[in-house]
C-alpha cells in the first residue's frame, strides 16, 4: 500500500493512495484553511452545574420562605420603612458614623505617627492612650462621658498649674448625650485607627523612606506624599472593616436615650408591638448603608491601586479628577505639556551645579559589635569619576551612604566643598545637626539605589518632579520642564505619565538616575546601578552613567562592572574589610596592582 505524507495545520498527516487521494492534499496545502470563524466552546463541569443548581435552590427557598410568611409582617415594614421618625434616627446614626469617623481618622493618624516617632516619650503616651482606648467597652466609656459631671463640675481653658483660666464652661450643660456619644466613638475608634495605620506605615518599604531622605524632603512631606499613600494600600481593607463596625456599632448610643436609628425602632416596637418588622426596618437600613461604604471602598482601593497594578481598574474618583483637571494638559493634550514646560525653565545641562570635593576624614562605623569601615580617607576630587571595588561585605555600600549621611559615622566626619556633611563643628566638638538641616544639605548630594526604590504610586514624571517641587522651590512648570527634559536624555520621553510598574528594569533605573540628577547635585553616588538588572539590560543604564561623566557632576560609583570602570573612571578604589587597601588609576589598578589582594580579587573576576 502507497502511503503519502503531507503538510496539515496540526502536523504531518498519514494519505492513503495514489494521485486522486493527493491532489486534494495538495490544494489543501497550497490553501490554508481560515479557522477565524471557529467558536471556542469551554469546557462543562457537571460539578459546577450542580453547585450552581443547588445554590439556586437554597436562594428561592429563603426569598419563598421570607416573602410568603404573614409573620414577617411586610406591610407594616412598607409603613414604617420611610416613615419620618425613622428617617431622622437614619440622619442621626449617618452623622456619628461621619463624625466618629472623620475624628477617630484623624486622631488616630496622628497617633500613628506619635507611635512610630523617634521621641521614647511620645512613642510611649501614643502606646499608652491606645491601650487604654482599646481596653474599655464603648458601652462603659459612653456612660463615663456622659458622667463626667459627677466627677469635675466644671471643664476649664487656661494655663496648667497656674490657676489662671482664661474659660470655662458647666460640664453637665456643655457634655450633652449627642456631644458624649461622638466623643466616646471618636475616643474608641481613633485607638484602632492608630494600629491599623501604623500597621499600614510598617508595611511600606524601608527603601521608600531611604529613597525620600535622600532626596532632601521634609519629614511631614515624606510622610503625606510617599508614606501614608503607598500604606493605604494595607490600611484600607481593615480601616473600612473598622468604619462598617463603627456604622454598627453606634446603636450602642441607645444607652444614652439617644433617638438614632435603633433606639427609634424600639420605641416604636414597644408601642405597637410590632417588633419583627420593625427591626427588619432596622435591618435594612444597615444593609443599605453598608452596601454604599462596600462600594466607596471598592473605589478608593482602586485609586490606591495606581502603580500597585501594571493595568489597575480606573476608579471613579481618578475617572472625576480627569475630567476636572484644568491647565496645559488638559487643554493642549499629552503632547504640548514638553512644549510648554521646555519653555519655562532653563536647560539641566546650563543650570547644573559644578562638581563637588568630596573628602573622607578617618570615617568609623559598627553595626552593633560587627566593624564595618576603618579609619577609612579619601579625597576625591570636583568632576571626577571614582569607582569603589571590593568584595561582598567589604564596606563599598556603607562607605557611599555615609557620604549623604543615610549613615551616622561614629568616627570621623565628611565634607563636601569643605562644608561638614551631618555636623557643625565648634571648636573641637561636632554637633549633629537638626534633620531638617540634614536634609537640606543631602539636596546636593543625589544617590541612585541598587533596587531604583522609586515611588511607585508617583508617575515617572511626578517621581522627578517631587523633590525639586519642595526641596528647590521650583515652580510646578519648572519643575515639569526639568523632568521632560531629563527624561529625554535618559532616553524615555514618551514615559512621563507611566508608572514605575509599567517600565522594565532599566528603564527604572534610568528614572532613577533621573530623579537624582533633578535636585542638580554636586555629587551623584551609584550603589551597584546595575546588579539588579538582567545582563541585557546593564548596558542602556552603563550607557546614561558615561554621558554623565562628561557632565561635571562628581560621581562616586560602588559596581562589579570591570569593563565600565576601565572605560570610565578616573579613579579606582579597592576596598577590603573595611579598609582602603588600594587606590589609583584605572590603569594601574588593573595592569599593575600594588597589593597582592586586589591583584587576586581582580584575577577572579577579569
Amino acid at each position: 500500500m502507497n502511503t503519502t505524507t503531507v503538510a496539515a495545520p496540526f502536523g504531518a498527516l498519514p494519505i492513503n493512495g495514489g494521485e486522486a487521494a493527493m491532489a486534494p492534499s495538495t490544494a489543501s496545502a497550497q490553501a490554508p484553511r481560515d479557522y477565524s470563524h471557529y467558536r471556542i466552546v469551554p469546557a462543562r463541569y457537571s460539578a459546577r452545574t450542580l453547585g450552581a443548581a443547588f445554590s439556586l435552590l437554597v436562594i428561592a427557598t429563603l426569598l419563598y420562605s421570607v416573602l410568603t410568611n404573614p409573620r414577617w409582617g411586610w406591610g407594616v415594614f412598607a409603613e414604617w420603612f420611610f416613615a419620618e421618625p425613622i428617617l431622622v434616627g437614619l440622619g442621626r446614626t449617618l452623622l456619628l458614623t461621619a463624625l466618629g469617623a472623620l475624628f477617630g481618622l484623624t486622631l488616630g493618624t496622628l497617633l500613628a505617627l506619635a507611635r512610630v516617632s523617634r521621641s521614647p516619650l511620645l512613642s510611649g503616651l501614643s502606646f499608652t492612650y491606645v491601650w487604654l482606648f482599646r481596653s474599655i467597652p464603648v458601652l462603659v466609656l459612653l456612660l463615663l462621658i456622659n458622667n463626667l459631671g459627677y466627677l469635675y463640675e466644671t471643664i476649664a481653658l487656661g494655663v496648667p498649674f497656674t490657676g489662671w483660666t482664661l474659660y470655662s464652661w458647666n460640664t453637665t450643660q456643655l457634655i450633652s448625650p449627642f456631644v458624649a456619644a461622638v466623643v466616646g466613638l471618636t475616643l474608641n475608634q481613633s485607638a484602632y485607627s492608630a494600629e491599623i495605620i501604623r500597621g499600614g506605615i510598617l508595611a511600606v518599604d524601608q527603601g521608600q523612606l531611604e529613597a525620600a531622605s535622600a532626596l532632601g524632603l521634609p519629614r511631614r512631606r515624606q510622610a503625606w506624599r510617599i508614606v501614608l499613600p503607598q500604606a493605604m494600600r494595607s490600611i484600607l481593607p481593615s480601616g473600612f472593616n473598622n468604619l462598617i463596625g463603627l456604622a454598627k456599632g453606634t446603636s450602642v448610643v441607645y444607652i444614652l436615650a439617644m433617638p438614632d436609628l435603633f433606639y427609634t425602632v424600639q420605641i416604636i416596637y414597644r408601642r405597637n408591638l410590632e417588633v419583627i418588622p420593625l427591626l427588619m426596618v432596622a435591618t435594612v437600613w444597615y444593609l443599605v448603608i453598608l452596601t454604599v461604604l462596600s462600594l466607596v471602598q471598592q473605589q478608593v482601593e482602586r485609586h490606591y491601586a495606581r502603580g500597585a497594578l501594571r493595568n489597575p481598574p480606573p476608579s471613579v474618583f481618578s475617572l472625576l479628577a480627569r475630567w476636572l483637571r484644568t491647565g496645559p494638559r488638559k487643554a493642549t493634550g499629552q503632547g504640548q505639556p514638553q512644549t510648554n514646560a521646555a519653555a519655562a525653565a532653563p536647560g539641566w545641562a546650563q543650570s547644573a551645579q559644578r562638581g563637588g570635593v568630596v573628602e573622607i576624614h578617618a570615617v568609623s562605623k559598627r553595626y552593633g559589635s560587627n566593624p564595618v569601615l576603618h579609619q577609612v580617607s579619601l579625597t576625591i576630587p570636583a568632576g571626577s569619576v571614582t569607582v569603589i571595588l571590593g568584595p561582598s561585605g567589604s564596606g563599598k555600600s556603607t562607605l557611599l551612604r555615609s557620604i549623604n549621611h543615610l549613615e551616622r559615622v561614629d568616627d570621623g566626619f565628611i565634607t563636601i566643598d569643605g562644608q561638614l556633611l551631618g555636623y557643625r563643628q565648634s571648636g573641637n566638638k561636632l554637633y549633629e545637626l537638626r534633620d531638617h538641616e540634614i536634609l537640606a544639605q543631602r539636596a546636593d548630594v543625589g544617590m541612585v539605589f541598587q533596587n531604583f526604590n522609586l515611588f511607585p504610586h508617583l508617575s515617572v514624571l511626578e517621581n522627578l518632579i517631587e523633590a525639586p517641587l519642595a526641596v528647590r522651590g521650583l515652580s510646578r512648570a519648572e519643575a515639569e520642564a526639568l523632568g521632560l527634559e531629563l527624561l529625554a536624555r535618559v532616553g524615555l520621553a514618551d514615559k512621563a505619565d507611566a508608572y514605575p510598574r509599567q517600565l522594565s528594569g532599566g528603564q527604572q533605573q534610568r528614572v532613577a538616575i533621573a530623579r537624582a540628577l533633578a535636585l542638580k547635585p554636586k555629587v551623584l553616588l551609584f550603589d551597584e546601578p546595575t546588579s539588579a538588572l538582567d545582563p541585557e539590560l546593564v548596558g542602556e543604564v552603563l550607557d546614561v552613567i558615561k554621558e554623565l561623566a562628561r557632565s561635571g557632576t562628581t560621581l562616586i560609583v560602588v559596581t562589579h562592572e570591570i569593563g565600565f570602570a576601565r572605560e570610565v573612571a578616573d579613579r579606582v578604589v579597592f576596598m577590603e574589610q573595611g579598609r582602603i587597601v588600594e587606590a589609583g588609576s584605572p590603569e594601574q589598578i588593573f595592569n599593575a596592582p600594588a597589593q597582592q589582594r586586589t591583584a587576586a580579587f581582580l584575577g577572579k573576576v577579569l
